[in-house]
């Protein structure tokens, strides 16, 4: 089993940055693809970028450019998405999630999940 715990959540003007970050615990040793999901009021869950075990990232197209996932260290144990340029439509509930099949794209499905952490982004 693995446990994911985000943080870094919080408000932003637009043109801003934010930090999130994701502590991974239990079996991490088992990951292959670790990545970020995010869920708006009203809107289905949708996601916004995947880092696989070789460095290899996908991001979705609305935030390419603007985000960068990243892992933190070679245990496994920490990830980032760095947030820039901020918009409103950006706002939204920011799931962590991992799996540990090797395919690591957007549309695939991801076996542990976080609790999210709120990201915020007035005009």
């Amino acid at each position: 089993q693995v446990q994911l715990v985000e943080s870094g959540g919080g408000s932003a003007q637009s043109g801003g940055s934010l930090r999130l970050s994701c502590a991974a615990s239990g079996y991490t040793s088992s990951l292959r693809c670790v990545a970020w999901f995010r869920q708006a009021p009203g809107k289905e869950r949708e996601g916004v970028a995947t880092s696989d075990f070789y460095g290899r990232t996908h991001y979705k197209d609305s935030v390419r450019g603007r985000f960068t996932i990243s892992r933190e260290n070679a245990q496994n144990t920490q990830y980032r998405l760095q947030m820039d340029m901020l918009e409103p439509e950006d706002t939204a509930m920011y799931f962590c999630a991992a799996r540990a099949g090797l395919e690591c794209e957007l549309r695939q499905s991801f076996d542990y999940w976080g609790q999210g952490t709120q990201v915020t982004v007035s005009s």
